[in-house]
Formats: C-alpha cells, sequence, structure tokens
C-alpha cells in the first residue's frame, strides 16, 4: 500500500464530505477510494471513519489521524515547492493561540491582509486567555504576552506594552487617591486570575526597589476587558496593559493610580516550538506580524486608526 497516497485519499474524503465527491477530486473510482480507505484502516487495525448511507463521521481516531495526515501533506507539498522553486507560495493550515481581547482588536484586522496576500495558507485562530501547551495542544503558534516568555520555545518579539495601575474618576472623587503602595490595602482592586503574583501587586518605584502589597479583591477575573469595564463603572482599582486601556487614559475615563510607581513591562511574543524546520507558513506569518506591529505599537499612538498597516506599506 502507497501510505502517502492512502493518507491523501483519507484526508480527501474527509474534506469533501464524501467517497463520491473524493473520487472526483482525485480524478478516480469510488471503488478505488473504497479500497485505499479500507487498506489503510486494516493496516492501523482501526475503524477511521463511520459509515452510514447518508452520514459520514470520524471516529475518535479518525480524527487523530486527520490532523496529523493533513499537516503530513501541507508539509510534502510545501517541501516539493521548495526544491522546485524560489518562489513557491506557503501552503497549509496554520493554527494560532492569542488572548481573547488583545486578539480581537489587534490581531482580527490583521487577518483580512494576510489571507489575501498568501492565500493558500489556511488560518485557524483560537482566542483563549489561558496559557496554552502549544505543542501539546496542537497549535504551530502562540501570540503570547508575558514578562519572561518561554524556556521551552522559540519566539521572536513584536511590541512592548506597560502596565498601568488606574482607576475612575468617580472611584477616586469617593476612595481617595492613593500616594504609596501600601495604600492600596485600604481599596477595593479587581484581581487578575492569571496574574504570575496572584494578588501579590508588585510596584517599582524611582529608586528601582520593589514594593510587594497583598490587595483585598473583591472580584476577580480572567479577561482584561472584564476587568476594564469595572473599573470604568467606578467599582475598583486595575493594573492593565496600555494596549487595553490606553484609549480610555487618553480620555481621562481612567486615571493612573501611583504615577512615580511602575509594573514591568511586558512584550508581545510570537512564540513557537521550535526554531529547527521552521514551516514556510509559520516563518511568513512571523515576518508578518513584526512588520505590523513594527515602530510605536498602536496603543501608544492614540490616533484611534489601526488596520496593522502603516502609511505606504504592502
Amino acid at each position: 500500500m502507497d501510505r502517502l497516497r492512502a493518507f491523501e485519499v483519507f484526508v480527501t474524503v474527509v474534506t469533501r464530505g464524501g467517497f463520491a465527491r473524493a473520487a472526483d477530486a482525485l480524478g478516480t473510482s469510488p471503488a478505488n477510494v473504497t479500497r485505499y480507505v479500507n487498506d489503510l484502516e486494516a493496516h492501523l487495525g482501526t475503524r477511521l471513519l463511520n459509515r452510514t448511507s447518508r452520514t459520514l463521521s470520524l471516529t475518535e481516531g479518525g480524527e487523530t489521524l486527520y490532523g496529523r495526515c493533513k499537516s503530513i501533506l501541507d508539509d510534502v507539498a510545501e517541501t516539493e515547492g521548495l526544491v522546485s522553486s524560489t518562489s513557491v507560495e506557503p501552503r497549509g493550515r496554520l493554527r494560532i493561540n492569542a488572548p481573547v481581547s488583545f486578539g480581537i482588536v489587534y490581531l482580527a484586522p490583521l487577518w483580512p491582509r494576510f489571507m489575501q496576500k498568501y492565500p493558500g495558507i489556511e488560518l485557524d485562530v483560537g482566542l483563549i486567555d489561558r496559557v496554552v501547551d502549544i505543542v501539546d495542544e496542537g497549535y504551530d503558534l502562540a501570540i503570547r504576552i508575558s514578562r519572561a516568555g518561554s524556556a521551552s520555545h522559540a519566539a521572536r518579539k513584536l511590541a512592548t506594552s506597560q502596565n498601568i495601575l488606574c482607576a475612575s474618576p468617580d472611584y477616586l472623587a469617593r476612595f481617595g487617591q492613593p500616594t504609596v503602595p501600601e495604600d492600596l490595602v485600604e481599596h477595593r482592586c479587581i484581581g487578575y486570575t492569571y496574574a504570575a503574583t496572584g494578588d501579590e501587586w508588585q510596584l517599582i518605584d524611582r529608586g528601582g526597589k520593589t514594593h510587594a502589597v497583598r490587595v483585598d479583591c473583591p472580584m476577580h477575573t480572567n479577561n482584561g476587558d472584564t476587568a476594564r469595564a469595572v473599573a470604568l463603572a467606578g467599582q475598583g482599582v486595575i493594573w492593565q496593559p496600555t494596549f487595553l486601556i490606553g484609549d480610555d487614559l487618553r480620555a481621562g475615563k481612567l486615571v493612573r493610580v501611583l504615577p512615580d510607581y511602575r509594573l514591568p513591562e511586558i512584550d508581545i511574543l510570537a512564540m513557537y516550538p521550535s526554531r529547527r524546520h521552521l514551516s514556510a507558513r509559520v516563518r511568513v506569518m512571523i515576518d508578518f506580524l513584526v512588520d505590523a506591529f513594527g515602530g510605536v505599537p498602536p496603543w501608544d499612538r492614540g490616533d484611534g486608526n489601526w488596520a496593522g498597516a502603516t502609511p505606504g506599506t504592502d
């Protein structure tokens, strides 16, 4: 059995939704397609597809094999192209993970441009705020907002953002403006679930000394937009990155708290499993994002116009 051909037939059956449609796409007969799938199931010793006269669905083993086969076929096509032509178009599925708020505001406007530039790449973008395991969860690339990055993965820096401690003018009028970090223990603070130091907020003074304060949090959230909404409603002090609250600070809807102290900067990183065997589709995506975020980050421009491109760029 030609296993590569069997993989191709199997993937085509799944993507086309049937044996007859796969046969049309492959230029062969339905009987030949059926033979390949049957031989593949016999070789692996497991059923890959549940078939009835009207429906076709993947078994658990079939789902696993489909994902791996599609990746293998994409890599084979890409490798052949690299050998046959220096101007090959990157192809295949590209799974990307990103935080929810950042993904909606700053990444979503970029995808149409990328799709137009690289029509052979199929994007699969998943937004979630927890830190995913890139390898175990099958991602090719993750956009990570991090102070430390990851020792186990390669990464390229896209931009930097400041974390800002802030509250609404209404809240500060009612509860007062803190003057030293220790004053925060008397305030309502909105905690971020995934914060590395939990409810111990660390602020750095002008001399570089770190002040650690354990704050009282009547509410925690795993989403920055939720924390922002609560702060805008005058219900507490938050710390959030400028990419999320920059416009609110400029408009005076939020006011910086303890301006003589700072929180550690955070990097926006494009993280991927390894520098070795980096596929063309991952490479062009990283280069695309580096170009899009180059120069002054959009959240520090304050022009309210973000489409991932600076004037005169492609």
